[in-house]
């Protein structure tokens, strides 16, 4: 994992950035959030369709042998439509996560 990255501000930011470019190499073009907080960090745009998104650091799951969101969407990000992307910290992947309806 990215031991040598003590601040979870950073984490997150190393994140990000990691998700910018996956979805680049996926097509998308991308908008920053401007600001530090908010329900999106991200705003990724193809084929005429805008996902809003959200990055989450993915976490061990024990039980399953798999890693996690350990977070879940706010009220106001369900109402906006914002999915989480994760970034699995081990090996710099990132994958849609599947929301429970």
């Amino acid at each position: 994992m990215l031991e040598f990255i003590k601040d979870s501000n950073r984490k997150g930011d190393l994140a990000e950035y990691y998700a910018v470019t996956w979805l680049w190499d996926n097509g998308y073009e991308v908008f920053r959030n401007a600001g530090c907080t908010g329900p999106i960090d991200l705003i990724a745009y193809k084929d005429g369709v805008t996902t809003l998104v959200d990055v989450k650091t993915l976490h061990q799951d024990r039980r399953k042998d798999i890693r996690v969101s350990k977070s879940k969407r706010t009220q106001e990000q369900i109402e906006k439509g914002v999915v989480f992307l994760g970034f699995d910290p081990d090996t710099r992947k990132l994958r849609w996560v599947d929301h429970k309806k």
